[in-house]
């Protein structure tokens, strides 16, 4: 009989291990984690459904890609299911990643490094608000950096859409299989990650726009609500589209 249990009840243990781990690379030098000193800087992008002018519709696709962000339902689940605490805040969330890969199965830990909710200035005057968070590497994780999930309304043209941008590197991988593997196929499977999340991510938004759905939050609401793993989260947003 398959196990019953939420993940994150059957990743206790990892959850613990990671929520006491260090980062795998220094924070204090990102300014040098450019392509010219041997880092991949990606940025990736996906328009969605427009808004009206103005503040974002508490119902509406800005806020609906916000939702689908804070649960974590976007990212490609034959490659990366998240997962973490359902009563640990966004801000404070650590989570373990199961990653796969044709048979094999890997175990990562990331850490919210910051989440963003502000209003920003474009280089043309006008004024878009944003929201979103990123994650970063611990140690054990084939990869070192951090990546940055955001959802961005022109409060001005009522155009949303949402960003990716990350900056990364190999890590350090001891079992020389697992190395060769990563060298050959990482960085596909870096691309596929992105451009599945984006595509995910576009058709839950679209989704619940068409079914309808009740935010739980307001704009400037509360302290975001956490989501258990992807699985819990998934019935989650199951519902909220009903």
């Amino acid at each position: 009989m398959p196990e019953s249990r939420p993940l994150y009840e059957l990743q206790k243990a990892r959850l613990e291990s990671y929520a006491k781990a260090g980062y795998n690379f220094d924070l204090d030098r990102t300014d040098e984690y450019t392509a010219e000193n041997g880092w991949r800087v990606d940025d990736y992008e996906t328009e969605l459904p427009h808004e009206m002018p103005g503040p974002p519709d508490p119902h509406g696709a800005w806020a609906a890609a916000r939702e689908v962000l804070r649960r974590y339902t976007f990212p490609p689940p034959d490659l990366i299911t998240g997962i973490f605490l359902p009563d640990q805040p966004l801000e404070q969330r650590v989570m373990v990643l199961r990653g796969q890969f044709l048979f094999f199965t890997f175990w990562f830990g990331v850490r919210i490094g910051g989440v963003t909710d502000e209003v920003q200035t474009l280089p043309s005057g006008q004024q878009e608000q944003v929201w979103g968070y990123n994650y970063r590497t611990l140690e054990g994780h084939f990869e070192r950096g951090q990546i940055d999930f955001t959802v961005h309304k022109n409060l001005t043209t009522g155009r949303i859409r949402f960003h990716i941008h990350a900056f990364s590197q190999t890590g350090r991988i001891s079992n020389p299989f697992y190395w060769i593997g990563f060298r050959l196929f990482g960085r596909m499977l870096q691309r596929k990650f992105s451009t599945e999340s984006m595509k995910r991510l576009r058709a839950q938004v679209e989704e619940m726009l068409r079914k309808g759905w009740t935010s739980p939050t307001t704009t400037a609401g509360p302290p975001v609500q956490a989501a258990a793993g992807h699985e819990d989260a998934t019935e989650q947003l199951r519902k909220a589209t009903q």
